[in-house]
């Protein structure tokens, strides 16, 4: 994959921050160049001392504990569905080797199974997104699982309780021993983590005080900017104020953005491609599974 150069990374305008905080720090120059008006009026508007109010180095571990805080969040969403590709892969690996073929039909409904588990990731991506079940499930269902699954309030439990159940019902017909069962119950059981550990991460947000002092602290920081470079800028102050504005909301604007990471922004995670890559996945397993057969 070729890589972006530098400047071409750093002047993109798609998936970076410069629509949402460009009206803001433009503001702040305007206050700026007021500052400056009055300074040519030969209002006394210059006050270094307010240099000391808000301490660089405070502003600043905010701000770096601000994004570290959301990069956290975004990372362990994406480790999540790393473990949910993975495991989803070994499942279906297991469920096409180890259950054994005994009837004709037993073929088909083993695909059906296999089916079950990329359609789980696309209930769960739905569900993190608060949609509704939509055409993109139809392909990996059957129409009454579809029709089922949209009277459910948690569809990939239910996706979850289906496989589990076909797994039992396989020992039961003497097609899978207990401890191959065993083996890919645990497997589920770390599906249903990966949803644990999003719903974490989509239902605890920034504490709401903490997002609001930020937020205070630096609008106080960058309108105070103007009194500290007035006397030296001059005409000069409105661009500099906001240049240094962009930067500070710019950092902040990039927390808020990833700390949920599963929506459709161009900074969350691409859950479309995640679920399309395990579809893609499963249908070359299952390929691959055909092949044996026949040559069995």
């Amino acid at each position: 994959m070729k890589k972006d150069s530098w400047f071409h990374i750093a002047l993109r305008w798609r998936g970076s921050v410069v629509p949402e905080v460009l009206p803001r720090s433009l503001l702040c120059g305007l206050f700026g160049g007021l500052i400056y008006i009055l300074h040519l009026f030969k209002i006394q508007v210059s006050l270094p001392i307010l240099g000391s109010i808000i301490p660089n180095i405070v502003l600043g571990l905010l701000l770096v504990f601000r994004t570290n805080t959301a990069y956290e969040r975004f990372w362990e969403g994406r480790k999540a569905w790393g473990l949910l590709v993975n495991t989803v892969r070994n499942l279906t690996r297991q469920i096409l080797v180890a259950i054994s073929e005994q009837e004709p039909h037993d073929r088909q409904a083993k695909i059906t199974a296999v089916k079950l588990l990329p359609a789980f990731a696309i209930a769960l991506k739905l569900h993190l997104r608060s949609e509704a079940i939509n055409a993109e499930l139809a392909a990996n269902l059957s129409a009454a699982q579809f029709d089922r699954l949209k009277t459910m309030n948690h569809p990939p439990l239910e996706i979850a309780f289906w496989i589990s159940s076909y797994l039992q019902e396989q020992t039961h017909q003497g097609k899978l021993d207990r401890y191959q069962l065993g083996d890919m119950i645990n497997l589920l059981h770390q599906m249903t983590d990966v949803v644990g550990i999003c719903e974490r991460i989509l239902r605890t947000p920034m504490p709401l005080a903490y997002s609001i002092h930020l937020k205070q602290l630096l609008m106080i920081y960058c309108l105070s900017l103007p009194f500290q470079m007035v006397n030296q800028l001059e005409w000069m102050t409105a661009p500099i104020v906001a240049l240094i504005s962009f930067t500070l909301l710019g950092i902040e604007e990039i927390g808020i953005q990833i700390e949920d990471p599963f929506g459709h922004d161009a900074n969350d995670l691409p859950l479309d491609n995640i679920c399309n890559t395990m579809i893609r996945n499963i249908e070359d397993l299952i390929l691959v599974s055909d092949t044996q057969a026949n040559k069995n």
